[in-house]
């Protein structure tokens, strides 16, 4: 019997309800695209999340997308303003951990 050393993300939980309202969304807006590849970057060589991360690359796969063509589109997206708005003590919050 195999046994694997996989590992459960300990933000996949909330991760799941980001990813869920990309697919609900429809459509890859540039925000959806900033938080996709912000998934993918996350989970990105993660011991763990296999479905999670087959998940962020089925999704990228519907819209003819590879990892670099969005990671150039999101570069772009990030150069001209700011996607995020969250804020926390008044100061720009986002969360990569």
């Amino acid at each position: 019997m195999t046994q694997t050393n996989d590992q459960r993300h300990p933000q996949e939980g909330r991760d799941r309800l980001i990813l869920d309202a990309i697919k609900r969304d429809g459509e890859l807006s540039d925000y959806n695209k900033v938080e996709l590849a912000r998934l993918m970057i996350r989970y990105q060589n993660f011991p763990g999340a296999r479905a999670f991360q087959a998940e962020l690359a089925e999704l990228l796969s519907s819209y003819s997308l590879t990892p670099d063509e969005l990671f150039a589109q999101t570069r772009t997206i990030h150069a001209t303003g700011q996607i995020y708005r969250r804020t926390k003590g008044g100061e720009e919050s986002q969360d990569w951990s």
